[in-house]
């Protein structure tokens, strides 16, 4: 067996394939790849993809075919007939990515109808789409941070330490102040200013800053994947087989650098073999349930149903739901979660009719900092997101408008925190305490 170990298209598993034949869609594959002989070159032709070529070995990723391939491992291996090869691929949704262009990002805004990833060319164009939600959810957030100061460091014109010491800080102050409640953005950043200024105490040059800087946000964005899917592995032990699972909001691969940490869960028990269903809560006022987990879980051929913020009270007292898993946007050191606004009464239904309320968040959404959710800061959002929808006014003019982002839910009522280091039960702030100190 050969690998190849810069290329990865992710779960889709395919043995013995004959070239020219597509491959079978696997349990989170969600690209038709076909293998085509051409002299002693394979072309893997993705049909849901456009453009980015490359090359490795035997293999040509077909360049007016592959769009953004997310390719870490392909494994390959001569079968009886020259013509057949037994192929390990994984799919992931793409969702952020450092390039010589700059930060390619799907903009979440525009789905589901429309699959696009501009490229956002300086660290205030990454700032900007974190303010206007192009980039949404906690850990997302704090990738595109880190990548938006190491774009904005290599755009740097700075001709002495002093001044590149001075463009660095301005650089960090504009993405600090984007979003004010997803802590992972003031940990990544505080990652990158740890590069920095280790990178400053070595005596580095300013080029090799640069390239620090590059190497630090893309280990920041490879250790969210990873920490995504031992969550998922932790969480999925929690996920009884034939269930069915209601979710807030979007936690998924859109949410984070891949995989997701609530979805994430799910996709795990889907890969283990067990069989789960998901309610997905529209989430008003911004419907990521409707226009993101609802579009992200249809990809993966999960099944979902979507249903209204006000009908999860209905269900959760029916009995067709066995539990509730929601991601966060920080987690007070006592268990308090703040999430998307709505998760609040979710979890108080849920509590109310006996049914495990799950929250799935990696250690860096964890704040030990806080005493208690009471001093986890909510951010406002325009009226205009209540009022209208994609510029169309659905509320009278000038009506009062009030609109929260997040609210917090009290540990009280969470049966479980899902983390990458393991699942933390009462009381949270010993339990939550002994995972930092397990990971060091």
């Amino acid at each position: 067996m050969k690998i190849l170990s810069e290329l990865d298209l992710g779960n889709i598993r395919a043995a013995g394939v004959q070239t020219g034949n597509p491959l079978i869609k696997a349990s989170r594959g969600r690209s038709v790849l076909t293998l085509v002989k051409h002299s002693n070159t394979t072309c893997i032709r993705d049909h849901h993809s456009l453009g980015d070529p490359r090359m490795m070995e035997n293999f040509r990723l077909a360049p007016e075919e592959l769009c953004f391939p997310i390719i870490q491992s392909i494994s390959s291996d001569r079968c009886q007939h020259s013509s057949a090869f037994a192929i390990i691929l994984t799919t992931m949704i793409r969702t952020i990515e450092w390039t010589d262009e700059g930060v390619v990002r799907i903009d979440q805004r525009r789905l589901p109808t429309h699959e696009l990833y501009p490229v956002f060319k300086t660290h205030d164009e990454v700032a900007i789409a974190i303010e206007d939600m192009v980039v949404r959810g906690a850990p997302a957030i704090g990738v595109a941070a880190a990548m938006g100061i190491a774009l904005g460091m290599k755009n740097s014109q700075a001709a002495s330490p002093e001044e590149f010491d001075r463009d660095f800080h301005r650089v960090c102050e504009r993405l600090l102040v984007t979003r004010p409640t997803a802590v992972n953005l003031f940990w990544a950043i505080e990652r990158m200013r740890w590069a920095f200024k280790h990178s400053r105490r070595e005596g580095a040059s300013i080029d090799e800053i640069r390239k620090q800087l590059v190497v630090e946000a893309l280990d920041i964005h490879r250790e969210d994947v990873e920490s995504n899917r031992r969550m998922g592995i932790f969480g999925a032990e929690l996920i009884p087989d034939n269930a069915t699972v209601l979710t807030h909001c979007n936690a998924g691969s859109l949410a984070t650098a891949g995989f997701g940490t609530a979805l994430g869960v799910v996709y795990a028990a889907v890969e283990a073999g067990k069989r789960v269903r998901v309610y997905a809560d529209e989430t008003r006022p911004f419907l990521q349930g409707a226009r993101l987990t609802a579009w992200e879980l249809a990809k993966e051929n999960i099944p979902v149903t979507l249903i209204t913020d006000s009908m999860a009270g209905h269900f959760l007292k029916s009995g067709d739901v066995d539990c509730v898993i929601v991601g966060a946007d920080r987690v007070a050191g006592n268990g308090d979660v703040a999430n998307k606004i709505g998760t609040y009464m979710v979890a108080v239904a849920a509590h109310e009719n006996n049914i495990p309320f799950y929250v799935a968040a990696p250690l860096s959404t964890i704040d030990l900092t806080l005493g208690s959710g009471e001093q986890i800061p909510i951010e406002s959002r325009a009226d205009e997101e209540v009022t209208h929808f994609r510029g169309q006014q659905v509320a009278p003019e000038g009506v009062m408008v009030a609109n929260p982002a997040f609210d917090v839910t009290p540990h009280r009522y969470v049966s479980a925190i899902i983390t990458d280091a393991g699942v933390a039960r009462e009381p949270y702030d010993t339990s939550l305490k002994a995972l930092f100190e397990k990971k060091e």
